[in-house]
């Protein structure tokens, strides 16, 4: 497979072989996580650490912030992307294996610390994983959120797998997650070879900072958008910590299959993506994907286990809009403003630092206050009261994105 100056794999590659081999790492690389995040928040209630929540949702962020300044460095100039992938993902999944041990009230603490760890070395090949398929596939991003549809359909899978099982509240859900991500590790020599970003300047401080990345923002509508990227992570950390608590809350028994409606969703409009970005541009996909957050929240703020059950299921529903219309084409548009620099690999990374780094982590801790002020017990209306915050916060950063962001690169194009 041919390679272009620029790390880009050539056009003429891209077939039904690639697609399909990209797509099995998508879906092992969701699976992964899904096995674990989802119920986290409901299996450290039960065990009697749910005070220990907003630490054990603010691992993953830090481990962006640090992993992009560390291994993205490598990422970028010393180790090409699969081999990172083999070796982040192998010693993840023996470290998954450990954590079972440590879900106790003694060893609450042990088990936040060993977590960071293990994401220290998971998060980058979120970013890994797509600049893989973004550089294989070259000029053919519209085939992106195909492949990225089976990421979502390995984090359904691993959800239905762990509400079948049982297991949505057992620390065993990380032994599962441990065998996949070895499973994805041994996989991982076979991805393509494509290769780290060319860096025009030679300093190893410049590599590290990833200066080339940061030099994007220049760029007011990529600095408005990186901006907004970050505030509306606030609001995001609240969901992916404090959503299985709150479902199990409501009655409903089977919290890991209902959160995976929202992953159904997801793949639903994940095909929609290639048409509805070229068919619009970024900024309404942007903008909608903003509001659904704000949407989502409000119907949490209003779902109980009675009559108002069916806000519960259409909050969860609206995961789709959510990530989809945001994240998917966040990372189209990130490598639109990157590719022609050749810093693809280094933008994604710098994306991961700031929306599941920076943004994610002060949302993870200031949903650990909100949580704080609820009883040891929480009851409906008490989550109900906690959810109008984050609502609120979505709608208002959704406006400040509506009247400050505009598409030059759509401008361009035209």
């Amino acid at each position: 497979m041919a390679v272009t100056n620029d790390g880009f794999q050539a056009a003429p590659a891209v077939g039904g072989m690639l697609t399909g081999r990209l797509s099995v790492m998508m879906f092992l690389q969701f699976f992964v996580w899904g096995a674990w995040t989802v119920t986290l928040g409901l299996v450290m209630q039960t065990v009697g650490i749910g005070n220990l929540i907003g630490n054990a949702f603010s691992v993953g962020p830090i481990a962006s912030i640090v992993g992009s300044f560390l291994l993205g460095m490598a990422a970028a100039r010393y180790v090409a992307p699969r081999m990172l992938m083999v070796i982040l993902h192998l010693i993840g999944g023996v470290l998954l294996f450990l954590l079972p041990a440590l879900v106790t009230p003694e060893n609450g603490r042990t088990f936040v610390w060993l977590l960071l760890c293990y994401m220290i070395l998971y998060m980058p090949t979120v970013g890994l994983a797509n600049t893989i398929a973004l550089k294989s596939f070259g000029e053919r991003t519209d085939k992106f959120p195909f492949v990225r549809a089976f990421g979502t359909l390995g984090w359904i899978t691993a959800g239905l797998l762990i509400g079948w099982a049982g297991l949505s509240a057992s620390p065993e859900i990380f032994r599962v997650a441990g065998v996949v991500s070895i499973v994805l590790g041994l996989y991982s020599f076979t991805l393509p070879n494509v290769t780290a970003d060319a860096p025009r300047d030679e300093s190893v401080l410049r590599q590290v900072f990833c200066v080339e990345a940061f030099g994007l923002l220049r760029q007011r509508s990529f600095l408005i958008f990186m901006t907004c990227a970050t505030l509306i992570s606030i609001p995001l950390a609240m969901y992916y910590a404090y959503a299985s608590p709150y479902v199990g809350a409501t009655g409903i028994s089977n919290v890991g299959g209902t959160l995976a409606i929202g992953q159904m969703s997801e793949l639903v409009f994940m095909f929609s993506m290639p048409w509805l970005y070229r068919r619009f541009g970024v900024k309404p996909l942007l903008l909608v994907g903003m509001a659904a957050w704000a949407l989502r929240y409000a119907l949490f703020a209003i779902g109980d286990g009675g009559s108002s059950i069916w806000a519960v299921y259409l909050g969860v529903a609206l995961h789709g809009v959510c990530y989809d219309f945001f994240f998917v084409a966040g990372a189209i548009y990130t490598g639109t403003i990157a590719t022609p620099k050749g810093v693809n690999a280094q933008a994604q990374g710098m994306l991961t630092l700031f929306t599941y780094g920076v943004g994610m982590l002060l949302g993870s801790q200031i949903g650990a206050l909100l949580y704080a002020q609820l009883p040891a017990s929480p009851t409906i209306a008490d989550w109900q009261h906690m959810w109008w915050y984050p609502a609120i916060a979505a709608a208002v950063i959704a406006l400040l994105f509506q009247f400050t962001f505009r598409d030059d690169t759509r401008k361009s194009a035209a």
